[in-house]
């Protein structure tokens, strides 16, 4: 692993709970990771004590398998090698974008080698020509990657992002996000981003993390974080979905699980150990899990709709009184109030104790 963290934990006195909690994660060289979660749930916390800006309470950090914070080891931040791209790019006002870049480098290289570097950042970014701007000259876009190019320069083993485009207007963020990622696979950055807009962290990592009061509830691909997820607030956090009621039946060796809306999986595919229980649960139902259907038997009153350009997100109601999300494409505009046809179309079932605590385990989650 280029970066390994193995139960780091971040204290602050006074405080009852850690601010981070036994975290454990790892990226590869080039590899990069983002942690979302709501606000103040340890993530900001956690990229500051990779950088040495909070000491680690517990647990250790390791970078290029070298440990930078341990039981009695704690190496300074300017020896780390980190870059670190801030929420508010921290550009010196007073410098030109050249001067700005060249802060961080090396002081024993000379002129021509310096310059050299900030024009092949500049390129990287695709900023060349710009050496002479002031930073005020720059839209926040630019200015945005000013300060990418800045940490860039010296060739850190590992660059921290603190949430560098939450001051940038949803479109130019969404944009950024994929130039982002496209600059840093190209300098084979290995990198960890914080951010807490999921579609930030879907378009820029390739692992993304899942916090929650201090805990790294799941870490992992973005597929499997929608489809696989491992505690409840996960399912919870990640995508549009339901806990809808459900039932799990055992016939023989299967388990099926029925709902309202029938049961999934045909009765079928849902094989589990002959160990699993069976009874009351909560299925998790992704609001792509239901699709509008005019000749299925079960019908749903529409409560809201919201319309989100090539497709409406229904809040559908069924007749037992239970709630559901469903996209249905935007040429199927229905009325608030009115009944249509919807069915159920599962790929993975992740099932979870009715009334189960925030955090609790799934009870299972397996493929349809």
């Amino acid at each position: 692993m280029h970066i390994e963290l193995r139960l780091l934990s971040v204290r602050y006195p006074g405080r009852p709970r850690p601010a981070v909690d036994g975290a454990s994660l790892g990226l590869h060289a080039g590899e990069i990771g983002v942690l979302i979660g709501p606000s103040g749930c340890g993530k900001t916390t956690l990229l500051r004590a990779v950088a040495g800006l909070e000491p680690a309470s517990g647990g250790q950090i390791l970078i290029s398998g070298q440990p930078v914070a341990a039981a009695g080891v704690n190496v300074p931040p300017e020896r780390r090698q980190v870059g670190m791209v801030f929420q508010d790019y921290a550009l010196f006002p007073h410098l030109d974008v050249q001067r700005n870049i060249a802060f961080g480098l090396d002081r024993r290289m000379g002129r021509a080698e310096r310059k050299a570097r900030v024009a092949e950042v500049l390129g990287l970014v695709g900023l060349e020509g710009t050496e002479a701007c002031m930073p005020h000259e720059l839209s926040g876009g630019q200015q945005q990657r000013v300060a990418l190019a800045r940490a860039l320069a010296p060739r850190p083993q590992l660059l921290l992002l603190d949430e560098p485009f939450s001051n940038l207007d949803v479109d130019l963020r969404e944009r950024l996000a994929h130039e982002v990622r496209g600059i840093l696979k190209a300098a084979g950055a290995t990198a960890l981003f914080v951010t807490h807009d999921q579609l930030e962290a879907f378009a820029i990592g390739d692992v993304i993390g899942v916090m929650h009061e201090g805990r790294l509830h799941q870490w992992d691909d973005a597929y499997t974080l929608y489809h696989r997820p491992a505690t409840r607030f996960v399912a919870d956090f990640i995508g549009h979905g339901v806990f809808a009621p459900a039932t799990l039946k055992r016939v023989g060796d299967q388990v099926v699980v029925h709902t309202a809306l029938g049961p999934l999986c045909d009765g079928a595919e849902c094989v589990l150990p002959s160990a699993f229980g069976y009874g009351q649960c909560e299925v998790l139902l992704r609001a792509d899990d239901i699709i509008h259907d005019d000749d299925a038997p079960v019908k749903a009153e529409i409560m809201r709709k919201a319309f989100r350009g090539s497709e409406f997100l229904y809040t559908l109601r069924l007749a037992s009184g239970d709630t559901l999300l469903a996209h249905v494409p935007s040429h199927h505009d229905h009325r608030i109030g009115e009944w249509i046809g919807i069915r159920a179309q599962v790929d993975h079932v992740v099932t979870f104790q009715r009334e189960a605590a925030a955090a609790a385990p799934p009870i299972a989650s397996f493929p349809a």
